[in-house]
């Protein structure tokens, strides 16, 4: 079989064993010689839709079920697999296939914003009780900071939260902008231990109204006003400019859009973070599984695709940092939490949706463990001389 030839060229290290769907089993590599990691196929079409696209065909069999993993969980089939893939490719099949996807993509993917509400409704309208069988009590859906690899997910999300506001930098009396503000804690944040008045926009229902209630509670709504808002429409000047886990929504025909607007709405003397998922590979096609279940939509930048539009704004690159483990720990974290509330997930979900978000998570993280995800914070201003020439004030 084709499938086995391409596998045991693929894995090098570690291993499992394969049973087809006749039943027929075969060695994939070097898998321990006690309870070896097991992958059934109980569908024949898999021996070569496995072959020519994996990154779509694996997703959708474990999510239909007609794929299992035995002696193991889709994290340890995952991490024996990525961790031989690495940041390379597949196959030529699979390459072929993603660049074709993705210029059809590119070519009729206009991120207007009634489709851009509509993606994000997709995703974060679905159920509020779900993101909080997983998300901390803040309910950041975004990478966490952490110090260290065994800090909780709370201590890493406040971690997150207090690096972001150090390095705006703010300034009492300041107006701030946070674009795609999701459940509102950061902006709330920004608020209680600043001066500044902030405004919040988001696309999606449930936030925006949790968001309110949220202001209200922690009483900051005299500072924090958070409005249903697609940046294109906001037409104020703002000192800082913060937007955190939205732009890998923002297709890559607008990324001249987002940053002329951003430029647009800063002051001369002002100051803005951009906080995104990014991959260190050069620019290449958006993964179909992710995009097709979990992101329509969605796409994680190469730095080359951030840094000319930037240029060609008039803004100023004042600080780059890159984000390497923290997106693997904060999703490992999720996964951890959301298998640990499968019952839970099932009363208001099926088994499909339960192994569709699995997958999601488990991926995900493993993408991040092994593969090209990083996440990138970029300080972006107009003037050299607005931020501290060294780091130290971040880290006071």
């Amino acid at each position: 079989m084709k499938l086995v030839k391409f596998l045991s060229k693929l894995i090098k290290k570690d291993g499992f064993v394969l049973v087809d769907a006749n039943s027929k089993k075969y060695i994939i590599g070097k898998p321990k010689k006690e309870k070896p990691v097991v992958l059934k196929l109980l569908d024949k079409k898999l021996h070569y839709k496995l072959l020519f696209y994996p990154d779509l065909y694996f997703g959708e069999a474990y999510t239909d079920g007609t794929l299992t993993i035995e002696n193991g969980s889709l994290s340890d089939f995952l991490d024996i697999v990525l961790s031989n893939i690495g940041r390379g490719e597949k196959n030529q099949f699979n390459q072929f296939l993603n660049k074709l996807r993705g210029t059809y993509r590119f070519l009729t993917n206009f991120n207007y914003k009634k489709k851009s509400k509509k993606n994000v409704s997709h995703h974060y309208d679905i159920s509020e009780k779900l993101y909080d069988l997983f998300l901390d009590e803040k309910r950041q859906y975004s990478c966490a900071y952490f110090k260290n690899k065994d800090d909780t997910l709370e201590e890493a999300q406040n971690n997150k939260i207090d690096h972001i506001i150090k390095k705006l930098n703010l300034k009492p009396n300041q107006k701030v902008l946070d674009i795609g503000s999701g459940w509102g804690s950061l902006a709330i944040e920004i608020a209680k231990k600043s001066k500044c008045q902030v405004l919040g926009i988001t696309l999606s229902e449930n936030q925006l109204k949790y968001s309110q209630e949220k202001a209200k509670e922690m009483n900051v709504d005299n500072q924090v006003q958070f409005k249903m808002m697609d940046y294109r429409d906001v037409n104020e000047k703002f000192d800082r400019i913060v937007s955190v886990g939205m732009f890998e929504h923002t297709s890559r025909k607008y990324y001249k859009t987002f940053f002329k607007k951003l430029e647009k709405n800063l002051t001369y003397d002002g100051l803005a973070l951009l906080h995104t998922i990014g991959s260190v590979n050069s620019p290449r096609s958006p993964h179909p599984w992710i995009t097709k279940y979990i992101f329509p939509g969605g796409y994680t930048p190469s730095f080359s695709e951030l840094v000319i539009p930037i240029e060609k704004c008039g803004l100023l690159i004042a600080d780059a940092e890159v984000l390497r483990m923290h997106y693997a720990y904060t999703l490992k974290n999720w996964k951890d939490r959301f298998l640990k509330n499968k019952d839970k997930v099932l009363k208001m979900f099926d088994e499909k949706f339960f192994r569709m978000w699995e997958f999601y998570l488990v991926g995900c993280e493993k993408a991040f463990q092994w593969g090209d995800q990083v996440v990138y914070q970029l300080q972006l201003t107009k003037d050299m001389h607005v931020v501290p020439n060294t780091r130290d004030y971040i880290y006071k």
